[in-house]
């Protein structure tokens, strides 16, 4: 029997959906306003996942230009039926205020990793949709309703309707089918059918540290549901001292050795952050990460196995020999000319006017376009903070002519959130590295007036990270082996859902290259690899 480790998948990696196809294991993940949209991993043995298929790859499934921060792909859901694989996703369009525009999409495809369809408009009514097979033969969306009106909860209750997929599009009448516990903000609906019942598993009380995973059943489709006697399923709220925090928005597997698992969202506060220890003002500078329990069944409803409702870091995995995944390779030095899996780009897909693998062999290359504030076309390229002590590297040769062009190495979470170490040029310096830091939306320079010179405008410069929990460093190099520290520590804390103010907080830290030419010149930057490595200060 093996054991488990939690998280399962470390780092931003939230609102698991879980499906089993055979002996194969899939859990899908939200990516808010990052592209490709959606993560589909693979396992064996429900302990060692690799990351094979990031489905929302057109802008004709996926046009997030423009969308806000923490906006775009919401609680996909991913199931196998009919012989082929459904992936049910929201592009939320509007996240502060009143409204939550957002729209509802289906895409199939026959293999996980094959190209997926051009999506079928389901509603805008709400957000994470669910597509549930029932075994009449009949299928069913299921989404939370927002309610924009002063006097109602805006959480409005779980809405059922049938999904012709002969006439593509939802048919019949929208049930209200469950309007949740006092816990409230009931959303993340997913459906069963075990045995006798109907199963109803809902995520709720908010995505903070009070959300909570509860289940509640019904002979019936159309219900009434009861909620399950120990409500919530899953909760880290009453356990401020779980290193796993934020436990809910959860989703069931019945595994070919009969024997039950559930995959949920949490996340861990910085582990050596000193501001409290009940857990309730902690930061989590990895985002929203996926972890996995055990289940038991007892009276027709489902427990974590062996007693109480709350996340641990080790759980007892199923009956199925392990299946270790190649380690992935620390540095890329980008001699492929598609661009690894684990990058993405910032809500759209990088074309060849801003990003080559080819039009300088073995180096990335950006083309310099807007602003790192920009919610419509960066020349950015980034990967996951997935380690609270982790190195980034990247070697940059970029020859920008006026200030308005600059490009780097940056720690980011938002628009509003993020700290760059970039080569740039200044009237009287010439070309230098200097700091950018934008918090919560305000803009400084740490080090102005004492920027670094590079002499040599040729010379390539090598720029790092050192992120050690609460703290990132940055430092550069001339030569590849003598670093300087340059700029003071940052604070980890401010690149988390924690942190941020601006009506977005729902994805994590990420780390990455950028170029930028307001000028619209287009300057490119060519990278030479990227190195993302752990560090063990931990």
């Amino acid at each position: 029997m093996t054991t488990i480790k939690n998280p399962i998948l470390t780092g931003f990696h939230p609102d698991p959906s879980v499906c089993r196809h055979g002996e194969d294991y899939y859990v899908a993940v939200s990516t808010f306003e990052w592209f490709p949209g959606v993560q589909i991993f693979h396992s064996k043995d429900l302990k060692n996942w690799r990351l094979v298929s990031r489905p929302l790859s057109r802008v004709s499934q996926l046009d997030m230009k423009g969308n806000p921060n923490s906006g775009g792909v919401w609680a996909p859901c991913l199931s196998y039926h009919d012989g082929k694989f459904w992936l049910i996703y929201s592009d939320v369009k509007v996240v502060s205020g009143a409204w939550k525009d957002g729209h509802n999409y289906l895409v199939t495809c026959d293999t996980i990793d094959g190209e997926w369809s051009d999506p079928i408009y389901l509603n805008s009514s709400g957000f994470d949709p669910s597509l549930f097979h029932d075994p009449s033969g009949k299928k069913y969306v299921v989404n939370m309703v927002w309610d924009q009106r002063q006097h109602q909860h805006s959480f409005y209750g779980i809405v059922l309707q049938e999904y012709d997929h002969t006439e593509q599009r939802l048919i019949g009448p929208k049930e209200i089918i469950f309007k949740g516990t006092n816990l409230k903000l009931t959303e993340a609906p997913h459906l069963y059918k075990m045995g006798d019942y109907y199963y109803l598993l809902t995520a709720e009380g908010g995505t903070k540290y009070e959300h909570a995973a509860t289940i509640a059943r019904s002979t019936s489709l159309h219900g009434p549901y009861e909620v399950h006697p120990s409500n919530p399923l899953i909760t880290s709220w009453p356990y401020p001292e779980n290193p796993l925090q934020k436990a809910g928005h959860a989703s069931i597997v019945h595994t070919h050795t009969d024997e039950w698992y559930m995959l949920y969202l949490m996340a861990r506060p910085l582990p050596d952050d000193t501001k409290s220890l009940t857990g309730r003002d902690l930061y989590c500078p990895l985002g929203r990460e996926t972890s996995i329990a055990k289940l038991e069944w007892r009276d027709n409803w489902p427990y974590i196995h062996g007693g109480g409702n709350q996340p641990t870091l080790t759980v007892e995995g199923p009956a199925i020999p392990e299946h270790p995944w190649p380690e992935r390779e620390p540095k890329d030095d980008f001699l492929s000319t598609e661009l690894s899996h684990e990058f993405q780009s910032l809500r759209i897909p990088l074309d060849d006017s801003i990003m080559s693998l080819k039009d300088r062999a073995g180096y990335l290359r950006l083309y310099g376009k807007e602003s790192l504030t920009s919610l419509f076309t960066q020349a950015h390229v980034a990967r996951r903070w997935q380690d609270f002590y982790f190195r980034a590297e990247t070697k940059l040769d970029v020859h920008p002519t006026t200030f308005q062009q600059a490009a780097g190495l940056v720690c980011y979470y938002n628009t509003d959130n993020w700290t760059s170490l970039q080569v740039t040029w200044h009237e009287t310096k010439g070309k230098v590295l200097d700091i950018v830091r934008c918090d919560q939306a305000a803009v400084s320079q740490p080090i102005a007036g004492h920027e670094v010179v590079i002499e040599d405008d040729k010379a390539e410069v090598y720029l790092r990270v050192d992120v050690r929990g609460p703290h990132y460093q940055f430092s550069y190099s001339l030569n590849g082996d003598d670093w300087v520290n340059i700029g003071p520590a940052f604070e980890s804390y401010k690149i988390s859902d924690d942190y941020i103010r601006s009506g977005g907080f729902f994805t994590g830290g990420f780390v990455g290259m950028h170029c930028q030419d307001t000028s619209g010149e287009n300057v490119p930057a060519d990278f030479d690899y990227f190195f993302y490595g752990k560090l063990h200060d931990e």
